[in-house]
């Protein structure tokens, strides 16, 4: 397989697929659902590398069902969370701003803040799923069988650091609190650990198909970037500092992102 027509198809699929979400976006005025676009693209990439690769060998096997297993949950339930909530605020004041500030109409700002912003960091990030089924091998290497253990453990940990945070606000007597039990308890940001690991064991499942599959290093080096410094962490912690007093305790004694047992606070004498 000839990897400049495997990307440029799958470029083709996915800009075709980012216009079409824009138009609807550009219909209802809002374009909250981008995030959960972000894993689904994903695991639309990870299908048509398949199918145009053949599905040759174990290392495609795991890296398209474990990008699928990863992204259909998460997809879903972005989808699922902005269904219940409606607009995400982030991208309303972006939009706002874009018009207050530039002049931009919706279409404009949507489509140059949003659509055509997220569509290449999407594609760089699931370079491992893409490239690492490019030379098909008959066995899984020690790299490829560590990949899938973290892996596994990202999809986990991060499952269930959604699944403590929805129930936690799920519940009204938690409202202005911050979580800080379960998973949340070691990490301030348990999905988006658990994201990393899931794209760096996707990443050691697609080196070990060779050199080939071992440069898509570029795209779990782009995620854990963008988790850590841009628009993860960096996001989510600004938002909670200013809505919960009892956040900046929190960071205290809690690691901002790989878990680790909570510090012990001394607290200031008067």
């Amino acid at each position: 397989m000839d990897i400049a027509q495997l990307l440029l198809l799958n470029a083709g699929v996915s800009i075709a697929l980012f216009i079409g979400l824009w138009l609807y976006s550009i219909r209802i005025q809002d374009p909250s659902f981008i995030d959960s676009w972000w894993p689904l693209g994903m695991v639309v990439m990870a299908w048509t590398s398949y199918a145009i690769t053949g599905g040759r060998g174990p290392h495609a096997a795991l890296l398209t069902g474990l990008c699928a297993i990863w992204g259909l949950r998460l997809g879903i339930y972005l989808l699922w969370r902005w269904r219940k909530h409606g607009a995400d605020r982030r991208y309303a004041t972006m939009m706002g701003k874009a018009k207050l500030e530039r002049g931009w109409g919706y279409a404009k700002a949507s489509l140059l803040l949003v659509f055509a912003l997220q569509m290449p960091l999407q594609f760089v990030v699931c370079l491992p799923v893409q490239l690492g089924q490019v030379h098909a091998t008959t066995d899984l290497g020690p790299i490829a069988w560590a990949g899938v253990a973290l892996a596994v453990v990202g999809i986990a940990f991060e499952s269930l650091g959604d699944w403590q945070l929805m129930t936690f606000k799920a519940n009204p007597a938690n409202n202005g609190k911050v979580l800080d039990t379960g998973l949340w308890r070691y990490t301030r940001h348990p999905n988006y650990f658990g994201d990393a690991c899931t794209w760096w064991g996707l990443y050691l499942i697609a080196a070990d198909t060779g050199l080939v599959g071992a440069l898509s290093i570029v795209g779990p080096i782009l995620i854990t970037f963008l988790l850590t410094k841009w628009s993860g962490v960096p996001t989510v912690e600004g938002r909670m500092r200013r809505k919960r007093p009892d956040y900046e305790a929190y960071v205290a004694r809690t690691s901002g992102f790989v878990p680790m047992p909570p510090k012990k606070v001394v607290a200031e004498r008067a």
